[in-house]
């Protein structure tokens, strides 16, 4: 037995030894492409003094109390969701089953045998046993001594794995939360241009009242009558489409939800606040928040541990099995004087193995290098989005005050030139129908502003990374 502790020790210190023979490389965080993000990040997003969205809970970024509940639904209920929440417990189990390669196996077995010779067969006396039994109790044990570092970078890569659904369900949590803003959002919008056009449709019901009365007063025509009515008519056909959309957005929100079909509360576009000083910190620290950068650069550390495999692997393994127990050919003798053991060490190489070390390696090579370069890809595409969304945000600010002058201004057009058609002759019905439809047009042009204002809100939120969850 002490012998057999001696020969474990010899080959524990023989293998912290040989780790210092180790040919694996050590991985190194890839830089980021800063020079081929120097026009993205000019003075239009440097980071200013607020705090950046990226560092605050989303709860904080979306204050409406409806859309707080909408969202809640949907990262509890969603699919996508649970399908990453149950790839992230795959690979913990990948993870986990990694770091216990490091220690020895160990099993258990039971044997009994019995074997009779041939009496035909017997060349001699010596052999005069015809009947023989062999009975034996043992365990048995295995070590892999992780020479090269082999395992070590298996275990480097299940982590790197794990890291990487972990992101990926902070990415798909952003997602659902960027996608269930922007479906509400859009239902606020429809809700207020089915108001607009409702409203239309009041006021032009009482001109078609008006224009009726200035026909029998001889003072129009019944042209202007049926124009009157045509102009009632086409606000009163986009109601159904209206309703359509915001049918079908509150089912897609439903189904965002894991829901069924059903009515969304929700409060009003005019309610909304906006994040009126977006702020984007620094820009690298902004970059790496983002949960796509952070899976693909995992994504590259584990491609670059699968490369330390391989290399590792065209090494020499060294073994270590050891087996004790009982062992007797009489059953009643099993506990007396029936002690066993070995213990063995080997090196295992394999010289023929036609090319397929060589060809994984290869493979593996080729995989960290479309893996970094996936990385390198998915730091600019962040870059742009960020510059998309924040210009995007800032062109739909700039429109707001000049379109309520628009709206102003052409509220006054629709009264002047109905007062100009009851007491002057310096108006015709014309002039009204081309003041109301534009005025309606820009209407609903504001409408879709202050959509667009909250989308790239909502886009820019997602380019950062998401808030804290």
């Amino acid at each position: 037995m002490r012998r057999m502790i001696r020969i474990w020790i010899f080959g524990g210190v023989l293998s912290m030894i040989m780790l210092s023979c180790k040919v694996t490389s050590n991985y190194q965080t890839p830089e980021i492409p800063t020079e081929k993000l120097s026009r993205l990040y000019g003075s239009e997003i440097q980071g200013q003094d607020s705090l950046p969205m990226a560092s605050i809970s989303w709860k904080n970024i979306f204050i409406d109390p409806y859309l707080q509940e909408v969202i809640d639904k949907v990262i509890h209920n969603n699919y996508d969701l649970k399908i990453a929440i149950s790839r992230i417990q795959q690979s913990d189990a990948y993870f986990k089953q990694s770091q216990l390669s490091f220690l020895p196996s160990i099993s258990t077995g039971a044997s009994m045998g019995m074997s009779k010779n041939s009496p035909a067969a017997q060349v001699s006396s010596s052999f005069p046993i015809h009947h023989m039994e062999n009975y034996q109790l043992s365990i048995n044990t295995g070590w892999e001594i992780d020479i090269w570092g082999k395992l070590a970078a298996a275990k480097r890569a299940a982590y790197a794995d794990l890291l990487a659904s972990d992101a990926s369900k902070r990415a798909v949590q952003t997602q659902l939360v960027a996608q269930a803003a922007s479906l509400y959002y859009q239902l606020l919008a429809l809700d207020k241009q089915l108001a607009i056009t409702n409203q239309t449709i009041s006021i032009r019901k009482k001109q078609l009242e008006t224009i009726k009365t200035l026909k029998a007063s001889a003072i129009l025509t019944g042209a202007d009558v049926v124009q009157s009515e045509a102009n009632l008519y086409a606000a009163e056909v986009s109601i159904p489409d209206i309703q359509l959309n915001i049918r079908n957005t509150e089912n897609a929100l439903s189904l965002l939800m894991g829901e069924p079909p059903l009515h969304i509360l929700r409060g009003e576009l005019d309610e909304q606040v906006l994040t009126a000083n977006l702020s984007t910190g620094i820009p690298l620290q902004i970059l790496r928040n983002r949960p796509d950068i952070q899976m693909a650069e995992y994504d590259y550390q584990r491609a670059f541990e699968a490369l330390n495999v391989a290399q590792a692997s065209r090494y020499p393994s060294l073994n270590i099995t050891a087996a004790f127990g009982l062992s007797t050919l009489k059953i009643k003798d099993l506990f007396r004087n029936s002690f066993f053991y070995s213990v063995n060490a080997a090196l295992n190489q394999v010289i023929l193995e036609k090319g397929n070390l060589r060809t994984q390696i290869k493979i593996t090579a080729a995989q960290r290098e479309q893996a970094y370069w996936a990385y390198e890809k998915s730091v600019i595409n962040a870059g742009n989005e960020v510059s998309n969304a924040l210009y995007s945000y800032q062109l739909a600010r700039a429109k707001e005050g000049s379109r309520e002058k628009q709206i102003k201004s052409l509220l006054k057009a629709v009264d002047f030139n109905m007062e100009l058609l009851k007491y002057t002759s310096k108006s015709n019905y014309t002039d009204v129908l081309t003041a109301e439809q534009n005025l309606l047009a820009a209407q609903l042009a504001g409408v879709n502003d202050k959509l667009q204002q909250l989308i790239a809100s909502i886009n820019f939120y997602r380019a950062i990374g998401g808030g804290q969850f």
